[in-house]
């Protein structure tokens, strides 16, 4: 058949639904991916499966095992740290240039991710918080007007995705998103610089705090 307007491969489909599955939590870390069964739960073939399980690895969010399942990643502490410092890095870059480079239109997308944000924290909507705020640093290194800062993006988005979502503040993150609007729109940098610093501390904690939370429940009988 051919591809009209509105077709999406199931390969796309699938990737998609399994990615979202393993960032909103629904499939935690550790769960067994079997492309017999989720050939089943998804009503499509075995090879549409097995594709999107290998783009999922290669995003790092799945562990491919032998034969035909894989296992949805276990983020040790070190690759959180490691997370974390790229994180840092890539954000004190990105927020800065999108603060001197932004447009019109780049300011009203930011603003719409941020609406989206603080609508869904307010309602305690976890999963639309979390998507939202990560809707939001997208957003900002799109704006940021660097080619090079974009692709290098999208080769990590899946990970700062994930990353990005393990906090269960979700209004103290929205409301530090709402200053560093702020400060972009008025191209304020250095107060931009300040605002980042003190957005990844917060994120680190609000990030270990929520490993622990996490550990403590598999913990209890």
């Amino acid at each position: 058949m051919m591809a009209g307007a509105g077709f999406e491969p199931e390969s796309v489909r699938v990737i998609r639904r399994l990615r979202d599955d393993i960032l909103d939590g629904v499939r935690p870390p550790g769960s067994r991916l079997v492309e017999r069964d989720l050939a089943t739960e998804l009503g499509v073939s075995r090879v549409p499966v097995r594709d999107a399980l290998a783009t999922l690895a290669a995003e790092g969010l799945v562990t491919l095992r032998p034969r035909t399942w894989a296992v949805v990643r276990e983020f040790t502490a070190r690759d959180i740290a490691d997370l974390l410092e790229v994180r840092s890095a890539f954000e004190a870059v990105t927020f800065r240039l999108a603060a001197r480079r932004h447009d019109a239109e780049g300011l009203r997308r930011l603003r719409a991710d941020l609406d989206a944000e603080l609508r869904a924290a307010s309602a305690g909507d976890a999963i639309r918080a979390r998507r939202a705020a990560a809707d939001f640093h997208e957003t900002a290194t799109a704006i940021a007007g660097n080619d090079l800062l974009v692709e290098l993006g999208q080769v990590l988005r899946s990970r700062m995705r994930w990353l990005l979502g393990r906090h269960d503040d979700l209004q103290l993150v929205a409301d530090e998103h709402r200053e560093l609007y702020e400060a972009v729109a008025d191209r304020d940098v250095a107060r931009v610089g300040e605002l980042v610093a003190r957005h990844e501390e917060t994120g680190g904690r609000l990030t270990r705090e929520h490993a622990d939370r996490q550990e403590h429940d598999r913990a209890r009988p």
